[in-house]
């Protein structure tokens, strides 16, 4: 009878937490992989501070439940690739505000039969969004002062351009002056 019983084995596997930076209002790929070629039982894209209220993304027995989704998550996550092709459960963010910013997980749980067993593993992965405010205040600052430095750059070119021009107009005009009443004298006869 103990050929029959599945044997359920359970290896963790942990992968380097990647960092993501991005603006307000784009979309973000989180990425995680796991084993291609192996039963996908469980899938949970979650932020630990708000895992009791709901998860990022959750999938299960095939498919996705936006019922487990944490609010302000629902309508605004897909998975990157429906097929999960080569363990691809990679997911879209869609519309990202500063609130998103946080250490996401993927937690994937797997089965697979071995021998005549089978053998249930799990991985997780993270990942640390950061989302920038595009129209925050500091960013605002820089371009102003960027702006008026660009417009004071140019203003002093075209005044030491002008007073250039002005100084080389009235050297050639005084030049000019002193030749038109410079009088040679006159030549005496040769006798």
């Amino acid at each position: 009878m103990s050929h029959i019983l599945l044997l359920l084995l359970l290896t963790f596997e942990t992968a380097a937490s990647e960092d993501i930076t991005v603006r307000c209002g784009q979309a973000v790929t989180l990425h995680c992989q796991d084993p291609s070629g192996v039963n996908i039982t469980l899938l949970e894209w979650s932020i630990p501070e708000i895992k009791s209220d709901g998860y990022v993304f959750f999938y299960r027995n095939r498919r996705s439940y936006e019922s487990y989704q944490h609010e302000r998550f629902k309508g605004r996550v897909e998975l990157a690739d429906p097929s999960m092709k080569n363990g691809n459960v990679s997911v879209i963010l869609k519309n990202v505000n500063v609130n998103d910013t946080g250490t996401y997980e993927c937690r994937i749980i797997t089965s697979n039969l071995s021998s005549g067993q089978r053998v249930q593993s799990e991985s997780r992965q993270s990942i640390d969004l950061t989302v920038i405010d595009s129209g925050s205040k500091e960013h605002e600052k820089k371009t102003f002062l960027l702006a008026i430095g660009i417009v004071a750059v140019v203003l002093s070119l075209f005044v030491i351009l002008s007073a250039a021009v002005c100084i080389h107009r009235k050297k050639k005009s005084s030049t000019h002056r002193e030749h038109e009443h410079y009088k040679h004298p006159p030549e005496k006869e040769l006798i």
